[in-house]
């Protein structure tokens, strides 16, 4: 999914973080770290949090499509194509 129905991003997180930011870009997916534990979905539902807030858009328009058991993860952004969801994101980096 690309253009203006939406995205997706290749994601890296890596969970209990001393504090929840976006690392950047390395090896084709961006990486992201998160103070929540890998428990009960605690650290998908931070990592939603904080893209939400980069890319300026609401929570429900983000969803984990795969990985969500593991480290690296794809997530769909709705209504942004993957250049501007970069270009939003690219300043906090």
């Amino acid at each position: 999914m690309d253009g203006s129905g939406g995205c997706t991003i290749s994601v890296r997180v890596q969970p209990r973080a001393s504090r929840d930011r976006v690392l950047g870009l390395r090896d084709g997916a961006l990486r992201v770290s998160v103070t929540a534990p890998p428990h009960d979905g605690k650290a998908n539902a931070a990592l939603l949090e904080l893209l939400a807030g980069s890319l300026g858009v609401a929570k429900s328009r983000l969803s984990i499509v795969r990985g969500y058991t593991a480290r690296d993860k794809v997530v769909a952004v709705a209504g942004l194509s993957r250049d501007e969801a970069l270009r939003r994101i690219e300043p906090q980096m």
